[in-house]
């Protein structure tokens, strides 16, 4: 092993710094999060728990979770139970909540009952962003991206999908039906045998049928004639490759910082529709009078363009 750059012994007895602090940068983007989560007004922007409960056990406070939330979305870490481990073995998110390590339950339930009120803390992180200047240049660029949803696809239904779905059953059970002549045939201990079999699938494919009936009363009473059963705000999006049930998530961001101005989660899976809307949005988010937006050819729309034009604000946009 000589010539290589060596390890020390996992035995040997080293002298550690004492503090998390000394292992924490200067320039690390967690002594940031620190100071902006613990200047916010929690109870005011709608965080849940801020007094805590005067019996039960102990929680943490939503100032911990929300550091938390905020590490995960700063080094791409999604999943609550990833976010778990990292807190027990990260040293800057040791430092960040003090050493406490929430399970990955407890994050995700943060998560999910304080939607509103996190959406608030990035309107205040966008007022942080103007306070210190970084939105001078008022020119933004906007652009759309596919976020997958829980819901699988054959949990989500259209008019075309559910009557393709419903002549499949139908077929099935003709071709069952079609067996069961067939088995009346031959012998009369294999036949038995055999028929119960295929009442038993039969049986199976009425039943699926009577639901996907009571789905298409449901799709006939849903405004764009859709629905999905598993995650009821998902809805089947056109890509480059095939199909996918999720959310079309739009976002306008600033071109000099790189930092996102504005943000919405929409159920079009065509962007043709939303650019006069996200540029307004950016618009008085940066509190600024003019405003110039670039997009993509997906962009294009005559009615739109002419929106933004007569609300002040230039566009660049290729023709498709």
């Amino acid at each position: 092993m000589k010539r290589f750059i060596q390890g020390e012994c996992r035995g040997q007895s080293t002298l550690l710094p004492e503090s998390l602090d000394d292992y924490v940068a200067d320039t690390s983007p967690v002594r940031v999060v620190d100071v902006f989560v613990d200047e916010l007004d929690l109870g005011r922007l709608g965080f849940e728990g801020i007094v805590p409960a005067e019996t039960g056990r102990p929680a943490y406070h939503p100032s911990v979770l929300l550091k938390i939330y905020i590490y995960g979305y700063l080094n791409r870490i999604q999943s609550s139970r990833r976010l778990e481990r990292e807190a027990q073995c990260n040293v800057e998110l040791m430092w960040l909540t003090g050493r406490l390590m929430p399970d990955f339950k407890t994050i995700a339930n943060f998560r999910k009952d304080n939607g509103k009120a996190i959406r608030g803390v990035c309107r205040q992180f966008v007022v942080l962003c103007q306070q210190l200047g970084l939105f001078s240049e008022a020119l933004v660029a906007i652009d759309g991206s596919k976020f997958k949803a829980v819901n699988n696809r054959d949990r989500n239904f259209t008019s075309a999908k559910l009557q393709r779905r419903m002549a499949e059953i139908e077929s099935s059970i003709n071709r069952y039906l079609t067996a069961l002549d067939t088995a009346d045939r031959q012998e009369p201990a294999v036949a038995q045998v055999k028929a119960e079999r295929l009442h038993d699938k039969i049986a199976t494919l009425k039943t699926k049928m009577q639901e996907l009936k009571e789905i298409e009363v449901q799709l006939n009473e849903a405004p764009d004639k859709q629905i999905s059963l598993t995650d009821p705000d998902a809805r089947s999006m056109k890509t480059r490759g095939t199909g996918m049930v999720g959310y079309n998530v739009q976002a306008a961001v600033d071109a000099k910082h790189h930092l996102i101005v504005t943000h919405e989660v929409t159920n079009d899976g065509v962007d043709r529709d939303q650019l006069s809307s996200m540029a307004k949005q950016a618009r008085e988010a940066m509190g600024v009078e003019e405003l110039s937006a670039v997009a993509d050819r997906g962009y294009f729309k005559g009615e739109e363009i002419l929106a933004c034009h007569e609300a002040g604000i230039t566009v660049f946009v290729p023709k498709t």
